[in-house]
């Protein structure tokens, strides 16, 4: 089976540098699609499913911050990367609190921007591009997630967006501990205690949601989180 190419969203509204970069990544191993600004980025990302986001802070039409903002409202997960010519620490700490996983400063080495990429792809779950990508298999359910959907032997149940982000969630860290907390903080924003209630009452529903695959099921570690036990493939 061939090395899964991972797909990088390059937002650079310098060609030149954009083209360079597209260049070099390709040779290294990954599909990259070059946008010249903030507007062109996000319609792509719409549209296409992408595994990491290399983006300029300053582009014309939607900055860089404001686009990492509109790309998080759609994936909570997805890698961002800033790059930016600006070195000033209130720019790197506005990109950290965005949720950036790492940044760089123009000029940089090629090289080390690949280190970079390499260390935030080392923290993808092995899945979590096919959960992106909408309908995935999970035992012998078919789950979409776009469209909320969990489907069985011909019989679709519509969920809540919420029952739809957290089973979304489960099925990108299968067979794993997932701590309470980071679900939370991941999911919710913060870990509080009614949100820690209103988790408990959602895993509740889902497990029902996912009774009729008896290979499945939602197990509680006791004073951890969860995992999500399913079959392998």
């Amino acid at each position: 089976m061939p090395e899964k190419r991972f797909k990088i969203l390059l937002a650079e509204d310098d060609l030149n540098l954009g083209v360079l970069l597209v260049d070099y990544l390709d040779a290294e191993g990954f599909d990259v699609k070059l946008c010249k600004d903030g507007e062109l980025a996000l319609k792509a990302f719409q549209f296409n499913p992408f595994d990491l986001c290399l983006l300029d802070v300053m582009m014309p039409k939607m900055d860089g911050f404001t686009l990492a903002k509109e790309i998080r409202l759609k994936d909570k997960k997805i890698p961002v990367i800033f790059i930016t010519a600006k070195s000033l620490r209130e720019y790197k700490l506005k990109g950290y609190g965005l949720g950036a996983d790492d940044y760089i400063t123009k000029p940089f080495d090629e090289e080390e921007l690949l280190w970079k990429i390499k260390a935030v792809i080392r923290r993808i779950p092995e899945n979590i591009s096919e959960v992106r990508t909408g309908t995935i298999k999970i035992g012998e359910y078919t789950f979409d997630f776009h469209n909320q959907s969990l489907a069985i032997a011909g019989k679709a149940r519509r969920i809540t967006e919420k029952e739809s982000d957290i089973l979304n969630y489960l099925s990108a860290h299968p067979n794993t501990v997932i701590k309470r907390e980071e679900l939370l903080k991941d999911l919710w924003g913060e870990n509080d205690y009614f949100f820690g209630r209103s988790l408990d009452v959602f895993i509740t529903k889902i497990r029902k949601y996912l009774k009729e695959d008896p290979d499945l099921s939602i197990e509680n570690v006791f004073g951890v989180g969860f995992i999500f036990n399913v079959p392998a493939k």
